[in-house]
């Protein structure tokens, strides 16, 4: 991993426009671990690589370590959320999330061998973090006039279907201890990074944080980033959730089309650097146009 840490470095001069190719790259990084199963070593590792790029580009950056009982109390899991923090000191703030852990089980895969074996979670976890890395840096080389919040959540994917209790494990710990201060708003990103993105509104966050949602939308539109349609897809229950909950208002842009969720095959050819550079200017686009009364 050090040539990765070696080129990411050797990039920061570069000019102040989301790099999708150095995205990418981060991708494909964050996959070249194995599969970030929780308490497995390949976590334990790229959790450390997260953690540490975050630092280049945040003022501070840091793990939020807890535990987690299973429902059916079999399991005992040691999570990570990890956050990176610029201009800690702003009242008003903006956090960007994403989930970073893989599933650990394929239960979509169409050969049943491979039911029981952590994905690669290219798409599926590794896209969204790569894009908000880079949206870091962006902000290190050139700074907003607000505080930034980056949230990658653990043990979002975790879960079987139908066991609830078990998805979205770190952002309810997150939301629940609120270790860092409320934001104005936040954007979740997932599944966001793959060939032919397509990225329609998210029901529950056009019903709970419509302006919000018109805020990035109207930025895509500047952008020219063509894979934000405006018209309603489908409600989910994502690491968004927790916090509108809360009344805090976070909206999460995904893609409900992916046809290789929850498989083996989430591997990085399915991805793509033009969705993740739509997605990432989108998002920039946001701060760098952000005018808090």
């Amino acid at each position: 991993m050090h040539k990765f840490i070696l080129i990411f470095m050797l990039t920061a001069s570069a000019a102040f426009a989301f790099d999708q190719d150095r995205a990418f790259m981060l991708l494909k990084a964050q996959v070249a671990f194995g599969p970030r199963v929780p308490n497995s070593p390949e976590a334990d590792s790229c959790r450390e690589f997260l953690r540490r790029e975050l630092s280049f580009w945040c003022d501070t950056a840091w793990v939020q370590p807890f535990t987690y009982n299973s429902a059916d109390r079999a399991t005992k899991l040691n999570l990570y959320n990890i956050v990176g923090q610029i201009n800690r000191e702003a009242k008003d703030r903006v956090m960007l999330c994403g989930h970073w852990d893989s599933r650990p089980m394929a239960d979509r895969d169409p050969d049943p061998k491979n039911h029981n074996k952590g994905i690669p979670a290219a798409n599926d976890g590794a896209g969204q973090i790569a894009i908000l890395l880079e949206i870091a840096r962006q902000l290190s080389l050139k700074p907003v006039p607000f505080g930034v919040d980056f949230v990658f959540f653990d043990g979002e994917d975790y879960g079987r279907e139908g066991v609830n209790e078990d998805y979205i494990i770190g952002s309810r710990h997150f939301a629940r201890t609120q270790p860092i201060p409320v934001p104005r708003y936040g954007i979740l990103l997932d599944l966001c990074s793959e060939k032919d993105l397509r990225l329609p509104y998210e029901l529950n966050s056009y019903m709970h944080a419509r302006p919000i949602i018109e805020k990035v939308y109207a930025a895509a539109e500047r952008v020219k980033a063509m894979s934000f349609v405006r018209e309603p897809g489908q409600s989910v229950m994502d690491d968004h959730f927790p916090f509108l909950e809360k009344g805090i208002p976070v909206v999460d842009i995904i893609d409900f089309d992916y046809k290789y969720w929850h498989t083996m095959e989430d591997t990085p050819d399915k991805c793509s650097p033009f969705s993740m550079g739509e997605v990432g200017r989108t998002v920039l686009e946001v701060l760098r146009t952000e005018k808090f009364e």
